[in-house]
């Protein structure tokens, strides 16, 4: 790239990678379905194959603690654009949603169980689904406005342009300076 076009040090080339690599609200939220969607629906069918050797919740509580660390990892380096691998602060506050929602499909199974004697397999995909979905939500405004917002201002303070100075000799004379010099 000419050197023309650096700015600041760096190559507007950088600058733009720099701003795809923090993504808006709706792309985010695309890519948080896509990543978040495609580990939870893996997840729905885990935790019902563990369900079936140890107590539904324990087969829960194993498969959120994979399929967190894994979507954490997914969101930092795809979903909010983070740049790398999420850090363990933010696998840790990750972790604190993903208690809730873990809590969010607990407490949907538990009704269920006790709004229906022997619940099939369908039902109990579509409920607990639901219930991720749910949480899904939940956890995508805290994942985006708190665990990974200071890498989204901290991108978006390395790419702000820089402004031009005008030079105060080829200013155009203020209006009010036009008025009382005719």
């Amino acid at each position: 790239m000419p050197r023309s076009e650096r700015r600041g040090g760096r190559t507007m080339g950088t600058a733009q990678n720099q701003q795809q690599a923090a993504p808006g609200a709706f792309a985010a939220f695309a890519r948080f379905v896509l990543c978040g969607g495609g580990v939870g629906l893996a997840s729905s069918f885990a935790v019902a194959g563990l369900a079936s050797w140890m107590p539904w919740a324990v087969a829960n509580a194993l498969i959120t603690v994979v399929s967190t660390l894994l979507a954490t990892e997914l969101h930092a380096r795809f979903t909010f654009g983070a740049g790398g691998r999420a850090t363990w602060r933010q696998h840790t506050q990750s972790a604190g949603s993903a208690a809730a929602a873990y809590a969010v499909t607990c407490l949907a199974m538990l009704v269920l169980q006790q709004l229906v004697a022997a619940p099939g397999a369908v039902l109990e995909q579509v409920v607990y689904l639901s219930a991720s979905a749910l949480a899904g939500v939940g956890r995508f405004a805290v994942l985006r406005l708190v665990v990974f917002a200071r890498n989204r201002s901290r991108t978006a303070a390395a790419v702000r342009p820089v402004p031009a100075t005008v030079s105060h000799a080829a200013a155009p004379a203020a209006p009010a300076a036009l008025c009382h010099a005719a």
